[in-house]
């Protein structure tokens, strides 16, 4: 089950020494560069007599704890679908969120709020953290089952930087306005891991396929992730945007999306299905389209009814891509996308981008009044017109498919030395490669990985 002895001492090395590297590096940059911002130093907040009561941490730690539980909780336990991976998909999550978080202050840090030598850090460089995080667990999702952990940190070390500087150049030099992160957090995240995916691709992966399914508790713990996240997307969505009406319109843009998107694909999932029986799969993915979709547009005019109608959209078109493109994926393509982040966060996230195009086209000075200023800051000021938001915003997606796409490419590279720890093609999607499994020697518990091994050979 563990190997050669020579890959048992490269699994007992690789994932230490890095974890011990990063972390060091990480303590002495944070050491040298970061600091507290003005909100949190104590010297500076009361120096400039404000109430306690003033201060932003009240208005957005919520969303802050709501977003952390979406990282940590949702994405993780939507990933246990696999029946013989479940402590991989909750204890990996665990690991690179962990990471990306720390990794991501210093690189967001770095291009966002960098003064007099320092990066000053709080509320909201909190959140931009795990916004990052989750862009790094949704490349994850694609790669699921088939990389070791060592080959993750190395992934999340290159994603982060990359998604900082695609987020730099969409923000704050392209003008792109993505409340929720339609194109920053979902398409990047997806197609990098896509892409990341096809340069990884196994052709003997049948070897494995028998374990990549789910069973009845493996989909009800998934369930789990799906409840965490769908209830917790308006927070997603709104925790950065403009206090007032803005986040307001913003949380509630998303929740009348979930709940379409969530009609949007029962009906499908039964229309699709055999027998006209649903599927769990398109239950626990599909149905959060709705907060894919809208993310780039929330915080915008886009009316309830045009919530419904965007969720609903996505919803289907989700559902649609689980039961048709998925296997024209791998088949045609040849894309082993273990989680289907295609569908849930690539096609959405990219309808959610042309419906922000829409969106900021249509703006108007009568439609938004004073809250014009908040939205689209550069209409407001008349430096640009609505046409010209639209165009910025078109462009803001394909510099996020070029930057996810030349990136998983690089990755891929990277992830492909010889000398790291990857699972062979015969034990990919088993927890018993990297973790100890209770009950792993009892053949009634749970049947070992050599036996797997000689009836997949016989």
């Amino acid at each position: 089950m563990a190997g050669s002895p020579s890959r048992s001492a490269s699994r007992r090395l690789q994932l230490p020494l890095l974890c011990l590297f990063l972390q060091g590096a990480t303590a002495v940059l944070f050491a040298v560069f970061v600091r507290y911002n003005h909100e949190t130093d104590a010297s500076v907040w009361h120096r400039g007599n404000h109430s306690n009561a003033d201060s932003e941490f009240y208005f957005r730690y919520p969303s802050f704890q709501d977003v952390h539980a979406m990282v940590f909780v949702g994405f993780g336990f939507l990933m246990v679908f696999l029946q013989r991976y479940g402590f991989s998909s909750v204890g990996f999550t665990f690991l690179l969120a962990s990471f990306a978080l720390q990794w991501s202050t210093l690189v967001q840090g770095f291009l966002h709020s960098f003064d007099s030598g320092h990066i000053h850090v709080g509320i909201e460089s909190m959140i931009n953290a795990d916004f990052c995080a989750g862009a790094v667990l949704i490349s994850f999702g694609a790669i699921l089952g088939k990389t070791g952990p060592a080959q993750l940190l190395l992934m999340a070390l290159l994603e982060v930087v990359l998604f900082g500087i695609n987020e730099f150049v969409l923000l704050n030099l392209l003008g792109v306005r993505d409340a929720g992160g339609s194109m920053t957090i979902h398409t990047f995240g997806a197609y990098f891991g896509l892409v990341l995916s096809r340069v990884l691709y196994r052709p003997q992966l049948e070897k494995s396929r028998h374990r990549q399914g789910s069973i009845y508790h493996s989909d009800l713990f998934a369930m789990i992730g799906t409840i965490f996240l769908w209830i917790f997307w308006p927070s997603f969505n709104s925790a950065l945007t403009a206090l007032g009406a803005g986040q307001h319109r913003t949380a509630l843009n998303t929740y009348y999306s979930l709940a379409a998107s969530t009609l949007g694909t029962f009906a499908l999932s039964a229309l699709v299905g055999e027998d006209g029986r649903l599927d769990m799969v398109h239950i626990q993915n599909a149905a959060l389209a709705g907060g894919v979709v809208v993310g780039t547009s929330s915080e915008m005019m886009l009316t309830p009814f045009g919530s419904l109608a965007a969720g609903f959209l996505a919803g289907t078109v989700s559902t649609l891509g689980y039961k048709f493109f998925t296997p024209i994926l791998e088949l045609k393509f040849k894309v082993q996308d273990t989680c289907g982040v295609h569908n849930l966060h690539g096609m959405p996230g990219v309808l959610g981008a042309l419906l922000g195009v829409l969106v900021a086209g249509l703006a108007t000075r009568e439609a938004y009044g004073d809250g014009l200023e908040s939205v689209f800051p550069l209409i407001a000021e008349g430096q640009r017109s609505a046409t010209s938001q639209a165009v910025h915003q078109l462009f803001g997606l394909f510099v996020t498919l070029l930057f996810a796409s030349v990136g998983g490419a690089l990755g891929g590279l990277l992830l492909k030395l010889p000398f790291l720890d990857s699972p062979e093609d015969s034990q990919c999607y088993e927890d018993q490669v990297h973790w100890e499994v209770p009950g792993e020697h009892e053949v009634k518990a749970q049947r070992p990985l050599r036996m797997e091994e000689a009836d997949t050979q016989a």
